[in-house]
């Protein structure tokens, strides 16, 4: 099971991009750039991606399994409804053009 010690919320004001999810593992590995996405059977996750020479999206870092995807999934999008139902949970703001 994997041990999420830390999840941060970027909210967006798009249609079909709801927030950027930063998670924290184990307190010493840091997954950037998760977004949440309006899917038509309600928000899912797409892990950071990068896109390829052919212009197909690739992930750059994903569970390998199903109960990873789901435990993280289900984890980010839980800390998604909290923030967006109670904005002033927020610690910090987020810029696309991060690079740490």
């Amino acid at each position: 099971m994997i041990n999420i010690t830390e999840i941060n919320i970027f909210l967006r004001n798009s249609e079909s991009l709801l927030a950027i999810a930063h998670i924290i593992i184990d307190d010493c590995f840091i997954v950037k750039s998760i977004k949440i996405i309006e899917g038509k059977n309600g928000p899912f996750i797409s892990m950071p991606n990068t896109r390829n020479k052919n212009g197909q999206h690739r992930d750059i870092c994903h569970p390998l399994n199903t109960e990873t995807r789901n435990e993280i999934e289900t984890r980010i999008i839980a800390k998604y409804n909290e923030v967006k139902n109670n904005p002033q949970t927020i610690t910090s703001d987020f810029k696309e053009t991060e690079t740490e």
